[in-house]
């Protein structure tokens, strides 16, 4: 399976969660507090290409996951919100299951639940939280 692909119940494939992710968490960094990112921003902090950017943000609007205005600014919609708010949870439980319970480094245990995130079903990923939360870790949503 390519990266491509989607996969299991995820509805999109790997690098558009990537572009999801990141759109969701610039957005809840924006010191302005509208919700709204700028593409450029997204691509800095993903390391690709401001075109790169803009083909993704095609393939997430037609997938209704955001919005962007006349002037570039990119907005998630509630779809596009739930899902990225999954996408980022899943990741900072994988990499606090990964640094706590196995003792990876906390920038290899980053990049690792970043690939792990995508590919873990809705159940398994479900599963694992409830695990760190027996354990008295807390993942909030």
């Amino acid at each position: 399976m390519t990266d491509d692909m989607t996969r299991g119940d995820h509805a999109l494939t790997k690098a558009s969660e990537d572009y999801l992710e990141a759109i969701y968490r610039l957005a809840l960094e924006d010191a302005s507090g509208d919700g709204t990112v700028r593409s450029v921003d997204v691509a800095e902090q993903l390391g690709v290409s401001k075109a790169s950017v803009n083909k993704a943000l095609s393939t997430l609007k037609e997938s209704d996951m955001v919005e962007q205005s006349r002037y570039g600014r990119v907005t998630l919609t509630q779809k596009g919100r739930e899902y990225a708010a999954l996408v980022w949870r899943a990741h900072r439980a994988l990499r606090l299951f990964l640094e706590s319970d196995l003792g990876v480094s906390p920038e290899r245990a980053d990049e690792e639940a970043c690939l792990m995130e995508h590919v873990l079903s809705a159940d398994t990923m479900g599963r694992l939280i409830e695990y760190l939360e027996r354990q008295g870790l807390d993942i909030p949503a």
